[in-house]
């Protein structure tokens, strides 16, 4: 890798990995169904008007738009503002490998390796024990609901893989069209017109910085690095890059949050950590080495 792109490649990780620090500003002011009605609009408009849409069928853009986009972001900002510490959502969101694997397995047919049965026993196991810990520092509504938003993540990421190749970053301007609506219905129904109206008309700076922040930096700009270092390299030397994002999403939430972790859920967080470490790394087979190379 290119020194620019490993600079691209460490951006986005770093980009993604405050994107939980500023989801928990922008909940501070915003509603959550309402901040993802306005973070999604900002993400497609205007930029649908100067990106040409994914060619593949409308059912399977309105999938990807309804759980990587909607479902996702719906369960981890309701989460967010039930109590799930930002630091732990960052790593707690990253069991959406296991769930692809899952989800792999059920609906493509493909085989669980025994390094990924490992990986994700060990990252379980972690999971377990930051769990068993609501209350400090974190609710149990708050920890089951970013699970069920790593689940969305999961089963986004094979409606992507069923959609075979396109051009990532098209495709998440399009879907980004989706949830809108799914959220403005939400946000009515669940927060009502009157606290709509309230975050509307006393919108701070924090809060249209974070709407920004969200809609162009997170999604956006993270999104087209990360398609451009796909497009260039194979997807095993990029995609072990995304598990420093909940280290920068733990250090930058006890940095400016001031979160803090009790020793059960450093552990847990320890274990998650090697569980990913081993679903990506412990199924590769070394290069072999040159004849003249060999001893």
């Amino acid at each position: 890798m290119t020194p620019r792109d490993l600079g691209f490649a460490l951006l986005v990780i770093l980009v993604w990995g405050l994107n939980f620090v500023v989801i928990k500003l922008g909940l501070d002011e915003l509603p959550p169904m309402l901040l993802g009605a306005l973070r999604f609009t900002l993400a497609a408009i205007p930029a649908v008007f100067f990106i040409r849409r994914p060619q593949i069928p409308l059912r399977w853009l309105l999938a990807y738009g309804l759980t990587i986009s909607f479902g996702q972001f719906a369960f981890l900002f309701s989460a967010m503002s039930a109590g799930m510490p930002a630091g732990l959502a960052s790593l707690v969101l990253q069991s959406q490998a296991f769930f692809t694997l899952l989800f792999a397995a059920l609906v493509l047919g493909e085989r669980i390796r025994a390094h990924n049965l490992i990986g994700l026993l060990i990252a379980a196991t972690g999971l377990l024990l930051i769990g068993i810990n609501s209350g400090i520092g974190m609710t149990l509504a708050g920890f089951i609901l970013t699970i069920c938003a790593a689940a969305m993540w999961g089963m986004g990421n094979i409606i992507t893989k069923r959609v075979g190749q396109v051009d990532l970053v098209s495709l998440v301007v399009w879907g980004s069209l989706v949830p809108p609506l799914p959220f403005l219905a939400m946000s009515l129904w669940l927060e009502g017109p009157q606290q709509i109206g309230e975050a509307l008309s006393h919108l701070s700076l924090q809060s249209v910085l974070a709407l920004i922040y969200l809609a162009f930096g997170a999604t956006l700009l993270g999104y087209g690095l990360w398609s451009r270092l796909l497009s260039r390299y194979p997807a095993a030397q990029v995609a072990p890059f995304s598990m420093l994002v909940p280290v920068i999403g733990l250090s930058s939430a006890a940095l400016l949050l001031g979160e803090q972790l009790s020793e059960l859920q450093v552990w847990g967080t320890l274990l998650v950590m090697g569980g990913l470490t081993v679903n990506v790394f412990a199924g590769r087979r070394p290069r072999s080495m040159p004849l003249n190379q060999r001893g």
